[in-house]
């Protein structure tokens, strides 16, 4: 699933916004996200600098919720739930 995140809409609430969505739940009942990480260093990732200009790029993925998630510039969402996730694989040497 992807997610446009709309401007004035935090990362962190994006980020439970799009995956209760993609699982069919309330967002109220989802395990809270600061169990995974700190929402504010999250959304502080991806907030304007201190001269308030807009930061340019950046990605970040981890998993939430039984989702792989990837915010992409601040603006963008993928969630993907770990069943059909793409899965890195090693070989018996620990090579990828």
């Amino acid at each position: 699933m992807e997610y446009d995140i709309e401007v004035g809409e935090s990362v962190s609430s994006a980020v439970i916004r799009g995956v209760s969505a993609l699982r069919g739940s309330d967002p109220r009942t989802v395990r809270p996200l600061a169990e995974v990480l700190d929402p504010e260093a999250l959304d502080a990732l991806f907030d304007a600098r201190a001269d308030d200009a807009a930061r340019v790029g950046g990605r970040v993925s981890f998993v939430y919720n039984h989702c792989r998630v990837t915010v992409d510039n601040g603006e963008y969402l993928t969630v993907q739930l770990l069943e059909t996730a793409p899965r890195i694989t090693r070989d018996c040497n620990g090579s990828l």
